[in-house]
């Protein structure tokens, strides 16, 4: 039985004392670790993966609760001009209604006294003359309603006035924030534009960050926008090249930033990337 034994253990460790089992099995568990190091790196980069898009998503989201406040914000203002505006123009037909009532009410007491007028000639006509009591009254009483029209009309007339006045300072307000609107997109756009044209010149900043080798060019071709001292020593040197557009040995300063053109063949691609 110890024999048998003795046997089986050589056969186990036989192996070990072959030439190049050690290297093999060496070989064998850095394998191993290699692979787990890829599984967990792989994990790892999954896991950033779903945060990023975590991340993402909730950026999304927020930019779309903004925006969605915004339109309801707009909406809102709309609303309320619209509002304010019915209810101005309620107000002025209110009171363009109240003037034609008193214009009308004026006609009628013209007609009154030309009536009377005209009753008065035809009784005197047939030999009656009223006493001078009763003209007196008929006088005293269209004096009275003529003084209560006309301040009234005045009343009127200076409603309409602040009315006026008030849509014409909404419409200015009106005026102005589509102005406002306007200038702003016209801002984005050329924030957009300078954005692009950067990036055409001095990479994308997502790509190339602050750290990058490229960012010492940037700085320099950037820093008249951060010293003054080095604003006024580009335009003198700017200045000592200023010549006319049709001058034969030289060419103007261009407008703004010359954007290089195109690679023309693979390797120059190749570096530009």
């Amino acid at each position: 039985e110890a024999e048998a034994a003795r046997q089986e253990l050589r056969e186990v460790v036989r192996p070990l004392r072959e030439p190049g089992y050690r290297e093999a099995l060496r070989r064998k568990f850095e394998r191993a670790r290699k692979r787990r190091q890829r599984l967990q790196r792989r994990k790892q980069e999954a896991r950033a993966a779903k945060e990023e898009e975590k991340a993402r998503a909730a950026e999304r989201e927020a930019k779309i609760d903004q925006w969605r406040a915004k339109c309801i914000q707009e909406v809102e203002e709309k609303n309320r001009e619209r509002e304010l505006k019915a209810a101005a123009d309620s107000v002025l037909s209110e009171v363009r209604k109240k003037q034609a009532d008193t214009k009308r009410m004026v006609d009628i007491l013209r007609a009154l006294e030309k009536l009377r007028k005209l009753r008065k000639e035809a009784a005197a006509r047939k030999g009656v003359c009223p006493p001078p009591s009763a003209d007196e009254a008929f006088e005293t009483q269209v004096e009275s309603l003529k003084t209560l029209l006309k301040n009234r009309t005045e009343l009127y007339e200076a409603e309409e006035r602040a009315l006026r006045v008030m849509l014409e300072g909404e419409q200015e307000e009106e005026r102005k924030r589509e102005m406002e609107k306007k200038q702003k997109k016209e801002r984005e756009k050329l924030l957009q534009q300078k954005l692009e044209m950067d990036s055409k010149l001095f990479g994308d900043p997502d790509e190339f960050p602050l750290a990058h080798l490229l960012q010492p060019f940037r700085d320099y071709y950037l820093q008249a926008e951060h010293s003054v001292a080095a604003l006024i020593q580009i335009r003198h040197e700017w200045d000592q090249y200023l010549v006319p557009a049709d001058h034969p040995e030289g060419s103007s300063i261009p407008p703004g930033w010359v954007l290089p053109s195109l690679p023309t063949n693979d390797t120059w691609a190749t570096a530009v990337r």
